[in-house]
């Protein structure tokens, strides 16, 4: 019948037929007239054969209507009746794609399996026109397809990714362009329970990564960003690691572009590089993400204007569309979000060739605070502290001016972090503290120590003498990478305040690892400067037994360090007005230990001034405490670093004071093993009579330098009695506080 009003043009019969089919007997209420009816609406089609496609919604509509049928076996009918609609069409079924799409979607989850082979024919059918066809509207697709990426139906997400296989596969269908949004609900697919599904889905995003390395000029990084930084936190390893990939490869392709998204890249990143060996590949991916983007930190983003929240493609100056930059969000909110602004960027369709070049600003408060963030969470791992101490001292080296507004608020964490249990921590802690306090951007730029109540820099001279020449090969290879000159800024003396009171208030950190901080800090920053300004700190330390025991570690460091060889000489010979006047300053400070100011005194060769101190120790407490002092003074004599000291006793005429010094300290050792020891060396000490010769005339330099040196010993050794007598009577209160104390347990 529909074949004889073809043949006569008459295309009212042929749209009354298929209304009949349609109305009274595909939409029936019986089962048997439904499937009839869909057998009559295949049937027209076939007649109807290229001519079917001006009568496709009319044959279509009822066919899907049936798809929802509660009868499987009607369903299946559907499925057939539109395969041989679709098989005649074919081309011409273009225009009604997405409801062809959506129920065949339906279909690809039925829980018949007569049904759901039937939907797999059909589906490969309409994949076979869409492949061989150059009509198809992508546009009007994605928003059905991005509905439906993110069903949960496995069969369903079956389908979805075979089509986006298909599409991808297709030369003149540019999906990377809709990448955006589909990107996230594959992620979503990836973590399918279905190993078969999820491989599916590790190919489909294999081959997108593919294509964006071969056509960057095509992805719009900027608005994926975000996307990868969600994923990339994911519980699932294989979408975590799959995110990772495609975050490494996007710092490296897009470059700058990443930038305003730094702080919730290093969110997602900074915890993986913690991970053990159970991850080993994220953790390697995320360290590769974390050194591309800390490179892409230049020097020019500390010139920039802050102020100016926009992006702008040079190479089009007659462009004057702004790109709105992602805002840090207020500081109660999470870091994650920092970096979450999808608005963002949007308009960056592109990404730019070799002629243009992209102008980002830098958002450091976004970084900081995130980093900031991982610094104060006691629960990260190791490698994540010291991956968040080399981004801070990186952008001190890079951005040091902008960076220097932050400062106030990063001291106090980066002082707790002192107290780390890894020594790599407390390094790359140092060496950022260090770049601080020496850092020129500290001074110039007038940030000053936000409790400058504490700081003193009037008595205490810092010497900064040329750094190739001050520090020795050890030293310089902990400076080589920073281009800070090595002046001392108002960082500095807040530095040394802090760093003893951190020792006060903790000494159990003091005695772990006092001596290992502090010998470091003499390799990153100039050693005279540190223990100048930490004499004179101490100096005015009202905790006198912490003074004590501070002189006490500063006094070992300075005697035993290989790092402080060239200081040592310099106070051995005090042969400039600088290094008497750091003479004069640690021994003011050193008088709170009397032992350590005779060490000090025999290194700097004056020998008369220790021997009256050991003529007062008669008036001091002898304490056990003050004998093992005394005892271990005598071990350190007899090591290489009073080498010039020992041979000093063959000279017994110029230097009687030294010989006497000794045998004060022998005179005031019980019979030990250092008092054999020290009576043996002195033993050893050569006749005066026998050691004479013939050039008498010779000058005694040994006192000649000391006249020289112009420095007032009395006052020195007044200065010395009046400490003493401070630490008398503060030992005579702790002693009636504890007396007191035991007469209130007693009553």
């Amino acid at each position: 019948l529909v074949r004889e009003f073809v043949a006569q043009n008459n295309t009212s019969q042929i749209k009354h037929v298929i209304q009949i089919l349609s109305q009274e007997f595909a939409l029936s209420q019986h089962p048997h007239s439904r499937k009839g009816g869909l057998i009559g609406l295949a049937a027209c089609s076939i007649a109807l054969g290229k001519d079917s496609g001006l009568y496709l919604k009319e044959l279509i509509e009822p066919v899907l209507t049936c798809f929802n049928d509660a009868d499987s076996r009607l369903r299946y009918y559907a499925c057939e009746a539109l395969y041989n609609i679709v098989k005649v069409a074919r081309g011409s079924v273009l225009p009604h794609f997405n409801v062809l799409f959506d129920g065949l979607s339906k279909l690809a989850a039925d829980p018949d399996p007569n049904v759901k082979s039937g939907s797999e024919l059909l589906d490969r059918l309409l994949k076979d026109i869409v492949t061989e066809s150059n009509q198809f509207d992508l546009v009007g697709f994605i928003p059905l397809l991005r509905e439906r990426i993110y069903s949960n139906n496995q069969y369903a997400r079956q389908f979805i990714i075979s089509w986006i296989l298909v599409l991808e596969s297709v030369p003149d269908i540019n999906l990377l362009d809709y990448l955006p949004e589909i990107l996230d609900g594959l992620f979503q697919i990836l973590g399918d329970n279905s190993k078969e599904i999820r491989k599916m889905c590790e190919v489909a995003l294999g081959e997108f990564l593919k294509e964006i390395k071969k056509n960057p000029s095509s992805v719009k990084f900027a608005e994926m960003a975000n996307i990868l930084v969600i994923h990339c936190q994911a519980a699932d390893d294989l979408i975590q690691l799959t995110a990772m990939c495609w975050m490494r490869e996007f710092i490296q392709l897009a470059g700058r572009v990443m930038l305003p998204y730094s702080s919730g890249i290093l969110t997602a990143v900074l915890p993986c590089l913690s991970y053990d060996d159970r991850k080993k590949n994220i953790k390697e991916v995320a360290n590769v993400c974390n050194q591309s983007l800390m490179k892409l930190v230049i020097p020019e983003d500390d010139e920039m204007d802050e102020a100016k929240q926009s992006m702008t493609l040079l190479a089009e100056p007659t462009s004057e569309e702004s790109l709105s930059k992602p805002e840090a969000a207020s500081s109660g909110e999470s870091p994650l979000v920092w970096a979450l602004d999808i608005a963002a960027l949007t308009q960056l369709l592109s990404f730019p060739c070799s002629s243009e070049r992209i102008q980002v600003t830098l958002n450091l408060d976004g970084i900081v605070q995130v980093l900031d963030c991982h610094l104060h969470d006691t629960s990260i791992g190791m490698m994540t502290r010291i991956a968040v101490l080399k981004w801070l001292y990186h952008l001190y080296i890079k951005t040091p001016r902008k960076m220097f507004r932050h400062t106030d608020s990063l001291f106090p964490i980066l002082l707790r972090t002192l107290s780390d249990e890894s020594d790599e921590v407390i390094l790359k802690d140092l060496e950022v503290l260090a770049e601080i306090a020496s850092s020129p951007a500290g001074q110039t730029e007038g940030h000053g120590p936000s409790d400058g109540s504490d700081v003193r820099p009037g008595p205490v001279e810092l010497h900064v003498p040329a750094r190739a020449g001050q520090l020795s090969s050890s030293g310089t290879k902990g400076l080589e990478c920073s281009p800070s000159t090595p002046t001392m800024n108002s960082y500095f003396y807040k530095f040394m305040i802090n760093l003893l009171k951190r020792f006060s208030s903790e000494r159990k950190l003091l005695e772990t690892r006092g001596a290992f901080i502090i010998r470091q800090l003499c390799l990153l920053l100039n050693a005279e400067n540190i223990f100048h300004s930490m004499a004179d700190i101490l100096l005015r330390e009202e905790d006198l037994k912490f003074a004590s025991t501070m002189v006490h570690t500063l006094n070992t460091i300075l005697l035993t360090s290989s790092e402080l060889f060239q200081l040592r000489n310099q106070l051995k010979d005090l042969k400039t007005p600088e290094s008497r006047n750091l003479f004069c300053c640690l021994y003011r400070s050193w008088c709170h230990n009397p032992v350590t100011t005779v060490s000090l005194c025999f290194l700097t060769q004056n020998y008369k001034h220790a021997y009256d101190l050991i003529q007062k120790f008669g008036d001091l407490e002898v304490t056990v405490d003050f004998l093992t002092e005394v005892d271990k003074l005598v071990q350190l004599i007899e090591c290489p670093i009073f080498t010039y000291l020992r041979l000093q006793l063959l000279d017994v005429k110029n230097n009687p004071y030294l010989i006497k010094a000794l045998y004060g300290l022998l005179m005031l050792l019980p019979q030990s093993s250092a008092f054999q020891l020290l009576s043996h060396r002195l033993q050893c000490v050569p006749n005066p009579e026998l050691m004479q010769t013939a050039d008498n005339t010779k000058p005694s330099t040994g006192f000649k330098r000391v006249s020289a040196s112009n420095i007032d010993y009395t006052e020195l050794l007044q200065h010395f009695e009046k400490v003493q007598n401070k630490h008398l009577e503060a030992r005579h209160q702790r002693a009636g506080r504890a007396e007191q104390l035991d007469r209130r347990v007693v009553l």
